[in-house]
């Protein structure tokens, strides 16, 4: 299979679950992706746009959630995290109901659009509320496992989705998600952890960092919340030096959760943290345009980890 958009692979799983279970329900808040028209088409009586109305398609999704329902709502991350936020805590989250936001446009996807479109503090925001699961895929395969894994979940599940076609770091068919996260690439100098859009730059950072005598590990956090701590605590103690790539702001996504991870655990090994500073991105630029502002370029992993090892070397 081909590479695929991000999206279709998400919402075409949703159909395949949804064809199989009848009280799977889908609402959308005027937002629309070419998969979504075979939903449309084929269950139109369970595809319902309630317009552009985000704070009041999460509170139809709790009270249809209360009936016994299966429910998948979806827009731009901003409108269906930041914009409904209260409703999200009160009635989805304090009664841990098994509702299922999809949100589009991780990270500066949308980069011209300027903050209003933005996906860079809903980690923050999302990861703050209890009761919530958090999924931020790197590829198809790993979004329909995210939507497979949502599906099952009793609790409330923010999905976050790039918008696009991502090249595939996973097999087709390949479903070992359990953990909650893939160690792409083993190394011994270095290990990285990402996920969704900058897993695809690490990846290429650890391409020119080995052709520079760099053994790099890849670690592709597709759970970002709960983390296994359990699991990545091995990974993290022994390694020589960490550091964490994000579209995200530096405030609250997977950096601080690292560092959270280290304090906690009492793991003494250096951090460093990639992500975009305290700031609002005003500039009408391309994604790539804005990632070389912020840091975030392929050359920017490169170099941090360069000076990093320098200051750091055994």
């Amino acid at each position: 299979m081909k590479p695929q958009d991000i999206r279709d692979a998400f919402f075409e799983e949703m159909l395949l679950l949804a064809q199989k279970d009848p009280n799977v329900i889908f609402l959308t808040a005027d937002m629309g992706a070419f998969a979504l028209e075979h939903f449309k088409k084929e269950l139109p009586e369970r595809y319902i746009n309630m317009g552009v109305a985000e704070q009041n398609m999460i509170s139809v999704a709790a009270g249809l959630a209360l009936s016994g329902k299966k429910v998948f709502v979806h827009s731009i991350i901003p409108f269906v995290t930041a914009r409904c936020y209260e409703q999200i805590k009160i009635d989805l989250c304090c009664m841990k109901l098994p509702v299922v936001i999809v949100g589009i446009g991780a990270g500066l996807t949308y980069a011209g659009d300027g903050p209003t479109h933005h996906g860079i503090n809903d980690i923050a925001l999302m990861r703050s509320l209890p009761n919530m699961t958090i999924f931020s895929p790197s590829d198809a395969p790993s979004t329909r496992a995210a939507c497979r894994m949502a599906y099952r979940d009793h609790n409330p599940v923010y999905v976050r989705l790039e918008k696009g076609v991502l090249p595939e770091v996973y097999d087709e068919h390949h479903d070992d998600f359990a953990l909650g996260f893939k160690m792409l690439r083993e190394g011994r100098d270095v290990t990285i952890l990402s996920s969704s859009f900058m897993t695809h730059q690490a990846c290429a950072a650890a391409d020119i960092l080995q052709e520079r005598g760099f053994s790099v590990m890849i670690i592709d956090v597709l759970r970002l919340k709960p983390l296994n701590i359990d699991a990545v605590e091995p990974i993290l103690r022994n390694s020589r030096l960490l550091v964490t790539v994000e579209e995200h702001s530096l405030v609250g996504g997977l950096g601080s959760l690292i560092a959270e991870c280290l304090a906690d655990r009492d793991i003494a090994v250096p951090l460093r943290r990639l992500g975009i500073g305290d700031a609002h991105c005003f500039e009408p630029l391309s994604r790539g345009e804005l990632q070389a502002i912020y840091g975030l370029s392929v050359g920017d992993i490169v170099k941090v980890v360069e000076e990093a090892k320098t200051k750091f070397k055994e």
